[in-house]
C-alpha cells in the first residue's frame, strides 16, 4: 500500500499560497500590518489512508515493550478498577491540560468537579477529564462525529460556540495574532478539513499497525490537519485514549500517557514538527518513552492509593460494613466531598452524612472546611499523592511554542 513517489517513506506536508487580508478592525500599528500582507503558505497534509508504516526495528521492538508494559499495568488494575479508573482519568486529564500550560492543584481540580467554578484552569482540567471520558465510551467507533463530540465535552460550557464544529476559519501556531506570516506552523485552511478527517478516520480504522505507533501516527496527523480553532492538542491526546481502548491495549484504565509526555515537552513538540516534514520516527518514539514513564508514574500513584486505604483500616474507629467505609471509599475516588455530593453517590441519606464522616475527622482522614456551597470535607494525603504525581510528570523546561 505504499506510494511508489515516497519509496516506503513518510510524505512530507505540502503547502500552498493564499491570500490574507487583515481585519481591519483589529488594533496594529502600519509596520505591523504591512508584516501580514499578501499570500501565506498554509499545509496540505498528506493522505496516509493507505500508507505502510515503517518503523527501525529498534523502535519497533521498544514499542511493543511499551504496549507490554501498558497491557500488564490495566490488567493488573482490573481486578479492583476502583478508585483507580478515576483517579487516573484525573491525572491523565490534568497532564494533558498542563501540556497546554493550564495548571491547577489537585484540591482545585477536586473542588471544581463539585461544581465550584472560581479556578478556571481547574474548570478547564474537568472539562477535558470530560472529553476523555467521552472518547473512552466512543472507542467502539471512532469517526468524525466521535471527535466532534470529545471536542464539544471539552469546550461545551467554556466556548460553546465552537464547540463540536469543525472550523470554519484559518489558524496558525506561533507567530502574531494579526496574521499567520509568521507562524510556526499554518494547518490546512478549513475547506481541507473535513477530507483531511476522513483520510484519518481511514488510517485509524486499519488493524495491521502495532496499536503505540498507530496512536502517535494518527495524533501527529490530527495536530497537523488542527481541525478545530481550539483545543485541539486536548481533543488529540483523547483520541489517543479512543484508539487504546478500541484497539483492545487498555480495558480498564485511563493510561497516563500526557504525563509521560510532559516529561519532555520540548522532545513532543519537536517529534510533532518533524512529524510534518516526513519523519514519523520521534513521535512515535516519544510516545513509546512517554509509555514507560505513564506505567511507572501510575504505578507509584495507585501504590499510594492503596496504601493510604490500607492505613486508614488501622487508624479509623468505625464497625466492617458501616457508612464510613463508603465514604471513605469515596475519598479515593473524590478527595474533596460535600454531603450533597456524597449522598448523591453512595446512597447514604444527607442526614447521616455526619454521622458517617465523623469517624474520618477523628481519625485525622479528613479535614474540614467552609466551601461556597456550604461545608466540605477534603483528604489530604490523597490530594498530596496527586499533587505527588503531577510533580513526578512535571516537564525539565517549559515547552517552545
Amino acid at each position: 500500500m505504499v506510494d511508489d513517489e515516497h519509496n516506503g517513506r513518510w510524505p512530507p506536508v505540502g503547502y500552498e499560497l493564499l491570500d490574507w487580508r487583515t481585519d481591519p478592525d483589529v488594533p496594529a500599528s502600519r509596520s505591523v500590518r504591512r508584516q501580514h500582507q499578501g499570500p501565506y503558505a498554509a499545509a496540505i497534509p498528506a493522505a496516509i489512508a493507505d500508507l505502510d508504516v515503517h518503523l527501525p526495528t529498534s523502535l519497533t521492538a521498544e514499542l511493543e515493550d511499551a504496549a507490554t508494559e501498558i497491557a500488564r499495568f490495566d490488567s493488573e488494575l482490573g481486578a479492583e478498577i476502583a478508585p483507580f479508573g478515576a483517579v487516573l482519568l484525573r491525572s491523565e486529564s490534568a497532564a494533558s491540560s498542563r501540556i497546554e500550560n493550564l495548571t491547577a492543584s489537585a484540591r482545585a481540580i477536586a473542588e471544581a468537579e463539585l461544581g465550584d467554578a472560581r479556578k478556571r484552569n481547574a474548570s478547564l482540567i474537568v472539562a477535558n477529564e470530560q472529553s476523555m471520558r467521552a472518547a473512552v465510551d466512543l472507542a467502539d467507533s471512532i469517526d468524525s462525529d466521535a471527535i466532534l463530540e470529545m471536542h464539544r465535552a471539552l469546550l461545551s460550557v467554556d466556548a460553546p460556540t465552537i464547540a463540536g464544529r469543525f472550523r470554519d476559519q484559518q489558524v496558525w501556531i506561533g507567530g502574531s495574532h494579526i496574521g499567520p506570516h509568521q507562524a510556526m506552523f499554518v494547518p490546512p485552511r478549513h475547506e481541507r478539513v473535513p477530507e483531511a478527517i476522513a483520510d484519518l478516520i481511514a488510517f485509524i480504522d486499519r488493524d495491521d499497525i502495532g496499536v503505540l505507533a498507530h496512536a502517535a501516527i494518527a495524533h501527529a496527523q490530527f495536530e497537523t490537519i488542527h481541525p478545530f480553532p481550539d483545543g485541539n492538542g486536548r481533543t488529540g491526546r483523547a483520541l489517543v485514549h479512543a484508539m487504546l481502548r478500541n484497539k483492545r491495549l487498555t480495558r480498564n484504565v485511563t493510561m497516563p500517557i500526557s504525563a509521560g509526555l510532559l516529561t519532555d515537552g520540548d522532545g513532543y513538540f519537536d517529534a510533532l514538527t518533524r512529524y510534518r516534514a516526513g519523519d514519523p520516527e520521534p513521535i512515535s518514539n516519544a510516545f513509546a518513552t512517554a509509555a514507560f514513564a505513564a506505567v511507572a508514574n501510575g504505578r507509584e500513584l495507585t501504590d499510594q492509593i492503596a496504601e493510604t486505604r490500607a492505613k486508614w483500616d488501622d487508624t479509623v474507629k468505625a464497625r466492617t460494613g458501616s457508612n464510613t467505609w463508603k465514604v471513605a471509599d469515596l475519598l479515593l475516588r473524590h478527595p474533596v466531598v460535600t454531603a450533597a455530593f456524597i449522598a448523591e453517590q453512595t446512597g447514604i441519606n444527607t442526614k447521616n452524612t455526619y454521622r458517617s464522616i465523623a469517624p474520618l475527622l477523628d481519625a485525622g482522614v479528613v479535614l474540614e472546611a467552609k466551601g461556597p456551597g456550604g461545608r466540605v470535607w477534603r483528604a489530604p494525603e490523597v490530594l498530596d499523592a496527586l499533587d505527588g504525581f503531577a510533580t513526578r510528570a512535571g516537564r525539565r523546561s517549559a515547552p517552545k511554542r
